[in-house]
C-alpha cells in the first residue's frame, strides 16, 4: 500500500509530466523551423527541468526537516536562509543587476544574457517557502508565548511585514499569498485570532495604497470589472483566456491544436497556461488538473492530522496550503473570477527553477511522512515500573 508521501510524489510527477507536454505545446508558433517540433531543444530543456525537479523532491524526501527546529536563535540555518532570500529579492530590484521581464524587475539572471545555460529565477519564490519554515520554527520555539502579542506574535508579524513590503513593490500577488499562508500558520501555532484581526485594517490599507500608486494594478482592477470596456487594451488578455476556454468545449481541440497560443493569448506558457489546457484538453483536461490538486490537498492534510510533532505539522500545513491556494488563485484569474495577478500554476506553468524549489518543498513533506510512518511502525516500549531494592 502506498504511503501518503508516495502519493504526493506521484501527483507531482503527473503535474510535471503534464507541464512538459503543455508548456511545449503552448510555445509552438506558426513557421517553426524545427522539422519535428516535439523533439526541439525547448522540449529537451523543459524535460531536463522536470527531471531536476523530481530529483530535488526525492533528495528532500530523505531529510527530516524537523531536525531544524532543535536549533535556537541565530544558530538556526533557517534564519540565514530567510535573510539571504530577502537580500536576493532586494538585489533583483537593483537596475542592471535584476532582470526586467514584462515591465517587472523580479528576477535574477545567472549567466550572460542569451547564453544557452543562463538560469533566471525569482528570489520571492525562495522567500515564499522559507517563510513557512521560519514561521513554523518561531511558533514552536515560542510555545505558550504565542498568545502574547508582544513576546510571541509581534516579532513574527514584523518579519512578515518586512518581507511583504519588499516583495509587494514588484509582485502583489506573491506577497498576498505569503501573508495569507503565514497568518493561517500563526493561528495554528497558537496566536490569538483577535490579535490578527487587529492587523487587518493596516494590511488592507497597504494593499489599497499598492493598487492606487500603481497604474498597471489599477488597470487590472478596472479590466476585471469590465474587460470589454477596453477589449484591445487592458481587457485583451482575460478576453482571450475566456475565448480559449470556450473553444475547448468538453473534449478540447487536442494536444498541440490550440489556436489562441498563436499570438492571441499573452503569457500562454506561464500564468495563463490553464487556458491552453482547457482549449486543447477541454473540460475533461481541466477536471483532471483540478482533481490532481484536490488529491494533493487531501493527502497533505491527512499528513497534518497524523503528524504529532508541532513543527512538522505546521510545515506540512504551510506547504499544502501554499500549493493549493496558489493553484486556486491562478485558475480563478484565468477564468476571470478574480483580478489578474502574476501567480503561476504550481508545477505546471513554465519555470524551471520554480518547479525545482516547489518540488523540493514538497519533498520535505514526503520526508516528514516517511519519518511518521517509521515512528508508527516502531514497537511501543513497555512501561517501566518502580525498581524494588533488594531485601
Amino acid at each position: 500500500m502506498l504511503r501518503a508521501g508516495q502519493i504526493l510524489q506521484l501527483v507531482v510527477m503527473a503535474l510535471l509530466g503534464l507541464a512538459v507536454v503543455m508548456v511545449h505545446s503552448a510555445s509552438m508558433r506558426v513557421g517553426d523551423p524545427a522539422p519535428n517540433p516535439w523533439l526541439s531543444p525547448a522540449l529537451i530543456r523543459t524535460a531536463v527541468y522536470a527531471a531536476l525537479a523530481v530529483a530535488a523532491m526525492f533528495l528532500a524526501s530523505r531529510f527530516d526537516v524537523r531536525e531544524l527546529a532543535r536549533n535556537h536563535g541565530w544558530n538556526n540555518p533557517l534564519v540565514w536562509v530567510m535573510v539571504l532570500s530577502l537580500a536576493l529579492v532586494v538585489l533583483a530590484m537593483v537596475p542592471h543587476v535584476g532582470a526586467e521581464i514584462n515591465g517587472a524587475r523580479r528576477w535574477l539572471r545567472l549567466g550572460p544574457a542569451g547564453w544557452p545555460l543562463t538560469v533566471t529565477f525569482q528570489p520571492s519564490e525562495l522567500v515564499k517557502w522559507a517563510m513557512i519554515l521560519v514561521i513554523a520554527w518561531w511558533c514552536v520555539s515560542r510555545g505558550d508565548q504565542m498568545h502574547h502579542f508582544g513576546r510571541g506574535l509581534l516579532p513574527a508579524l514584523a518579519l512578515l511585514a518586512i518581507a511583504c513590503l519588499i516583495i509587494v513593490k514588484e509582485d502583489l500577488g506573491t506577497a498576498a499569498l505569503i501573508a495569507g499562508v503565514a497568518v493561517i500558520l500563526l493561528l495554528a501555532g497558537g496566536a490569538r485570532w483577535w490579535h490578527l484581526v487587529l492587523m487587518v485594517p493596516p494590511a488592507a490599507g497597504g494593499v489599497v495604497l499598492a493598487i492606487i500608486h500603481s497604474p498597471y494594478r489599477r488597470a487590472r482592477l478596472t479590466s476585471f470589472l469590465n474587460p470589454f470596456a477596453d477589449a484591445r487594451g487592458t481587457g485583451y488578455q482575460i478576453i482571450q483566456s475566456l475565448v480559449a476556454i470556450a473553444e475547448g468545449g468538453p473534449w478540447g481541440r487536442g494536444p498541440g491544436n490550440s489556436m489562441q497560443k498563436f499570438g492571441y493569448l499573452p503569457s500562454d506558457t506561464t500564468d495563463f497556461i490553464f487556458a491552453v489546457i482547457c482549449e486543447e484538453l477541454g473540460v475533461i483536461g481541466a477536471i483532471l488538473v483540478v482533481l490532481l490538486y484536490l488529491t494533493f490537498l487531501w493527502v497533505g492534510l491527512s499528513i497534518v492530522r497524523r503528524c504529532k510533532d508541532p513543527f512538522g505539522k505546521l510545515v506540512v500545513l504551510g506547504v499544502t496550503l501554499t500549493v493549493g491556494l496558489q493553484a486556486l488563485i491562478n485558475m480563478a484569474v484565468v477564468t476571470d473570477v478574480v483580478p489578474t495577478k502574476g501567480i503561476a500554476l504550481p508545477l505546471v506553468s513554465s519555470g524551471g527553477t520554480g518547479w525545482i524549489v516547489t518540488a523540493f518543498a514538497i519533498g520535505l513533506v514526503c520526508g516528514i511522512d516517511r519519518a511518521i510512518c517509521e515512528e508508527e511502525q516502531m514497537p511501543e516500549q513497555p512501561a517501566q515500573g518502580p525498581t524494588l531494592a533488594p531485601a
